[in-house]
């Protein structure tokens, strides 16, 4: 893989003022935690708020209309009883995940931190009365798991996010506060993060997208890069605003669909830059606990989609959403579980790799490490697998899970691979050693 010289990346500005930290420079601190970022290839998202209380996702009170005041009542009831964040860290880590996601607060405006620039946060408006991101944050750097908080851009709760932006607009906000108050109360409330919670991976903004439509807008994107970089070098800024990214931002995130896909309509106008790259997706269709949602993918399905993902070069960020009480739910936990178990046959073949030289096919992907190739075939009818290497030669070619060697013919333009039979394990992966 070529080095990049990430302060010479090229900036786009896609007509949006303020979007961007100008002359950012990133640290040696930064672009160490980028590596690292890159080598760690696979992270859990959590979505928790008081929404899970309603059991029908995070988007619950824009979509059914909630009245502001009426949702805030929801803190009220809000104990979970049997949040564990050892019991978490334990389950994240037997996924084989290397790095947690968790929304400190969503577009309903709560937040799940201590936070004193409002009450409406569980500390202060819940009998729970126990900072959840603190212990799990303490967690987290006991057990050797990288934190990342989710911070939403857009409010559907607080009178002073005006102009409103595409959503929120059925809940009862009769009074317009003043913007620049409300990116006081961002600043504040970020600085609240980079402080008190130790050292903190990223900060994972989402909701730009809200204002989309609003003539002339200014996030003021610069003042929060600059805070962020100023209070945290090394944290890594990465903005799910589904478009490519700018001067200030450290990873590009991509929406349910991997690099140069938009299967899921979100990536229309987000070209892949140069910078590392992940993909966030659901195990069933919802973030926020859902209780009638059991639609969950696969063990295969989802560790096809890790596998792909790291072919793509990318992290996938796999989302759980926690029941009210706490606890993660079952299946999400078989799921994760079953993720590990197969990682820690073939972790060495994902973790730490690079997308490999040959792009991404129907059949499969290729993750790379140095002068070793792995060649994941996920979908093969045929006992043969022609490899399109060029001027590369292979030294050795062996099965990765039991090293048996695998017989090949240089071709032109490439390399045919003959197996004894047509592949059919979940992951038939093949180590090639390249001269």
């Amino acid at each position: 893989m070529k080095k990049l010289n990430f302060s010479l990346l090229f900036i786009l500005l896609i007509g949006i003022k303020g979007f961007a930290q100008p002359g950012y420079v990133p640290t040696k601190e930064n672009l160490q935690n980028r590596k690292e970022f890159q080598d760690m290839k696979f992270g859990v998202f959590i979505h928790w708020g008081i929404y899970s209380m309603m059991a029908d996702g995070e988007w619950v009170m824009n979509l059914k209309n909630i009245n502001y005041k009426e949702y805030a009542k929801l803190a009220e009831g809000f104990y979970p009883s049997k949040f564990d964040a050892a019991k978490w860290v334990a389950d994240v880590k037997a996924a084989g995940a290397k790095y947690i996601c968790i929304t400190t607060r969503h577009h309903d405006g709560f937040s799940m931190f201590g936070t004193k620039q409002s009450t409406f946060n569980i500390v202060d408006a819940t009998p729970f009365k126990r900072d959840v991101i603190k212990e799990l944050a303490d967690e987290c750097h006991k057990q050797g798991i990288k934190l990342h908080f989710y911070y939403s851009l857009l409010d559907w709760s607080r009178t002073d996010y005006y102009p409103l932006g595409n959503t929120g607009h059925g809940v009862g906000r009769l009074e317009h506060g003043n913007w620049s108050s409300y990116h006081q109360f961002m600043l504040n409330q970020l600085t609240e993060l980079l402080t008190n919670y130790g050292r903190i991976g990223a900060i994972w903004f989402d909701g730009k997208w809200d204002q989309d439509q609003t003539p002339d807008f200014d996030w003021h994107f610069n003042e929060i890069y600059v805070l962020i970089h100023r209070l945290q070098p090394g944290c890594l800024v990465i903005n799910n605003h589904h478009q490519t990214p700018i001067e200030g931002e450290d990873v590009q995130t991509f929406e349910k669909d991997l690099p140069g896909q938009n299967t899921a309509g979100f990536s229309k106008n987000q070209t892949i830059a140069a910078l590392p790259l992940e993909t966030c997706e659901t195990m069933n269709n919802s973030w926020g606990y859902n209780i009638t949602d059991q639609h969950y993918k696969s063990e295969k399905e989802l560790i096809h989609y890790l596998v792909r993902t790291a072919g793509y070069n990318a992290n996938l960020l796999l989302n759980v959403g926690p029941r009210p009480n706490g606890e993660f739910p079952d299946m999400a936990i078989e799921r994760y579980y079953a993720i590990g178990n197969w990682l820690k046959q073939y972790g060495e073949t994902i973790y730490g790799t690079r997308g490999g030289l040959i792009s991404p096919r129907q059949w499969g992907v290729t993750t790379q490490k140095g002068n070793i190739l792995y060649v994941h075939i996920l979908q093969l009818q045929d006992e043969a697998l022609f490899l399109p290497l060029k001027d590369r030669k292979i030294k050795s070619a062996k099965v990765f899970i039991d090293k048996k060697p695998v017989k090949f013919n240089t071709v032109s333009d490439g390399v045919v691979l003959s197996f004894e039979k047509v592949p059919d394990e979940t992951d038939y992966v093949i180590e090639l050693e390249l001269k």
